[in-house]
């Protein structure tokens, strides 16, 4: 501050020294101008023509000195202030518009970076992979099958690829009550001991899994999320080495993660060990695809290589077991970052570019205000430039007033981004890496380049569109003569407007028909027919633990039980047991065999959407019988299994005949599994809301042998409020 007075008071005493010079010079000239016979007033003015414009000496001379640049731009900020002050209406109106432009692509901006351009918080993330199972010509789009347990031993004990495989997937517990809280449902992941080692990643609180807690004969060991720790057990870390009921089975919490880890995805709160949970049968089969595959790519090798080496695994391990068509001959592979982000890239992209198409038209729109504006100020600049004032200079302070419009715009702006993204990760916790998302350093910085775009833009815009920034004698006249005769601007002006106006119109078009098509779009997801009743129906995910429910009489009658109660419940009319709901996806397939058709080569298999249900889920679900009849509770208690089908399964194997009464073996010829006799047909339901997926059969379930299933129900809708 001492340094800024003391250089303030050095040039104003610099001023006034070149101001008494100038003065004295001016005063010698007209001297010699009376001298030469010129004389009293006269004199003064021959002198002003022969010396020059005393102002624009004296500011091309300031120009010169060191700090002057400072002082230009100080003056043409107050300049640019008082201008804009004065017309407070356009200055609001241009600052609410910028506003909005930036706003919306620094919280996009936010998005995309905070998701997909930031790298995963592990140890060297660009070697990590996710791999799958796959088929020779599956195109990778539909490449991204589950791993059986089988397949994974043998990636790992041969592959020459790969520092690290671990295996991940994502299940449902219920944390027994403790402490006076209540028993809760839990999103839960099981994954390999070494998964951590993997990643690169060490538990905030106590330890990581060790390779003998990863085994059936070991105590159960979990490890807890920071989020579970704080909210459940009060961030205390006397929970280290206590005993928690996960699915009434006791398991010793052993580590506490970092509060950002939320690995597979960000609704995970615990974590134990696969092959202490999973029975060994389900971890040695190569027909169970449940499972994902996190590797860490050797250094020097890609991950075309890496795929390539567990392809030749695959091809080796399906030849070992023609019998089985299940066993896929090959693998796939993509970065771990994008199996995270997963479908959310292309829709974020999407938005990226039309809040940019956004911003492009805010600056169009400032600009063409400030054109207009500029035309109404057309009789001052060109006194301006009349009396000497520079070309430059007058662009310089259309810019400064832009500079002005868009710093408070992206102010604005960035109060909006802020709000936004606060109520995106309040109201989608659940999308992918939300916790990523903040504004940083890096948002500032940009925020801080789209201002000065902005500014750029619209000024230059603005500034070359007036002739009146042009010395030239002929225009400054002609702009002096508009002025006097009216406000409205010259052809140059009209033509320049138009054109922005044009650009303005067109740009809103495209976002409006993209708007349309995505609300089109949207509106016929919610209207899609799904091939069942959607409204007045409920379902509810269940579950209970073996442990608790260790025989299959047990797990019986407790659904017994259950479904009774549901359906006595007041305005009730069905209400039925499921493995899956349509809209839910694939879920679970299996291959069969037709009896009436020759055998199928070896290693290959008709694959179809397999589902389980009870005698009243037809009903429940709205779902029409075409031909036959639904199962009813005497096909429970008989020894014959039966199906039902849908149509596209009759259609594509049976053509026009009637399929009722064939028989389908579901698995390989050489599994002795059974046989189904079809009793009826259903209409399609859709498993997926946007169509697609193979042909499905429902089978009648046998609730002793599930300890998971979903529980639809069907009632009038203002009763289902009241359930």
């Amino acid at each position: 501050m001492r340094w800024w007075q003391s250089n303030r008071w050095q040039n104003k005493k610099r001023d006034a020294d070149l101001e008494r010079e100038l003065r004295s010079d001016l005063e010698l000239e007209e001297e010699e101008q009376r001298e030469g016979g010129v004389s009293g007033e006269e004199a003064h003015y021959a002198a002003l023509r022969a010396f020059g414009n005393p102002t624009l000496i004296r500011e091309q001379t300031l120009a010169v000195w060191s700090w002057n640049w400072l002082e230009s731009l100080l003056r043409d900020l107050r300049f640019s202030l008082r201008t804009l002050c004065r017309t407070p209406g356009f200055t609001v109106i241009a600052i609410l518009v910028m506003a909005l432009g930036i706003g919306a692509n620094v919280a996009l901006f936010t998005v995309v970076r905070g998701v997909l351009l930031k790298p995963l918080p592990f140890d060297d993330p660009d070697h990590l992979v996710m791999l799958y199972e796959a088929r020779p010509h599956e195109d990778d789009t539909a490449a991204s099958n589950p791993v059986a347990g089988g397949m994974y031993d043998e990636w790992k004990k041969q592959n020459r690829s790969y520092s690290g495989l671990a295996l991940v997937k994502s299940i449902r517990v219920g944390l027994s009550a403790s402490g006076g809280q209540l028993p809760e449902k839990l999103n839960s992941a099981l994954f390999s001991w070494d998964l951590l080692r993997t990643l690169g990643v060490q538990p905030a609180l106590g330890r990581d899994f060790a390779q003998a807690d990863d085994s059936p004969a070991a105590n159960g060991t979990v490890l807890l999320s920071w989020g579970l720790w704080k909210r459940r057990f009060g961030s205390d870390p006397a929970i280290l080495n206590q005993t928690i009921n996960l699915d009434a089975r006791p398991y010793t919490v052993i580590g506490v993660m970092p509060a950002w880890f939320d690995f597979p995805d960000s609704s995970t709160q615990l974590w134990t060990p696969v092959y202490h949970d999973k029975p060994e049968d389900e971890m040695t089969s190569f027909s169970n695809h449940m499972f994902r595959v996190v590797a860490r790519l050797k250094p020097g090798v890609t991950l075309s290589q890496g795929v390539a080496d567990l392809s030749v695994i695959s091809q080796r391990t399906h030849n070992a077991h023609l019998n089985n068509p299940l066993i896929r001959q090959s693998a796939r592979g993509r970065p771990l970052l994008d199996h995270i982000v997963g479908e959310i890239k292309k829709p974020l992209y999407v938005l990226l570019e039309a809040t940019c198409c956004l911003l492009l038209i805010a600056c169009l729109n400032v600009a063409n205000l400030l054109v207009a504006r500029a035309a109404a100020r057309r009789k001052e600049l060109a006194i301006r430039a009349a009396l000497g004032g520079g070309w430059l200079r007058l662009i310089g302070e259309r810019l400064m007033e832009c500079l002005l419009l868009s710093a408070s715009g992206g102010a604005l702006g960035l109060l909006l981004a802020f709000a936004a993204l606060h109520w995106l990760m309040q109201t989608r916790h659940d999308m992918s890496r939300v916790e990523s998302i903040h504004i940083d350093g890096s948002v500032a910085a940009f925020t801080l380049g789209i201002i000065v775009l902005c500014a750029l833009f619209s000024g230059l815009i603005a500034a070359f569109s007036t002739s009146a920034f042009r010395t030239n004698d002929k225009r400054i006249l002609g702009a002096l003569h508009e002025a006097s005769r009216s406000v409205s601007g010259g052809s140059v002006r009209a033509t320049l407007r138009k054109v922005l106006l044009t650009l303005e119109v067109g740009l809103t078009v495209i976002l409006l028909v993209g708007a349309g098509l995505l609300l089109k779009s949207y509106e016929r997801l919610r209207s899609a027919d799904m091939g069942c009743l959607t409204q007045g129906v409920l379902t509810m995910h269940l579950g209970i633990p073996d442990a608790r429910y260790p025989t299959p009489a047990q797990r019986a009658n407790f659904y017994d039980t259950l479904l009774d109660r549901v359906r006595a419940l007041p305005g009730v009319d069905a209400a039925a047991f499921a493995t899956v709901v349509p809209g839910q996806g694939y879920q679970m397939d299996w291959t069969f065999n037709v009896v009436e058709h020759p055998p199928l080569p070896q290693g290959t298999g008709q694959f179809a959407l397999s589902r389980w249900a009870d005698p009243k889920y037809f009903h429940a679900m709205g779902i029409p019988i075409l031909a036959g009849r639904d199962f009813t509770e005497m096909d429970t208690l008989t020894a014959e299994r039966v199906a039902v089908i849908n149509q596209s399964l009759a259609r594509r194997y049976w053509g026009d005949q009637n399929p009722l009464g064939r028989q389908i073996h579901p698995g390989s010829p050489s599994e002795r599994v059974g046989w189904y006799a079809l009793l009826a047909v259903s209409r399609r339901p859709r498993w997926y809301p946007y169509g697609g997926g193979l042909p499905a059969d429902t089978s009648q379930i046998n609730t002793a042998e599930n300890s998971r299933m979903i529980v639809t129900c069907h009632a009038a809708s203002d009763r289902c409020r009241r359930l």
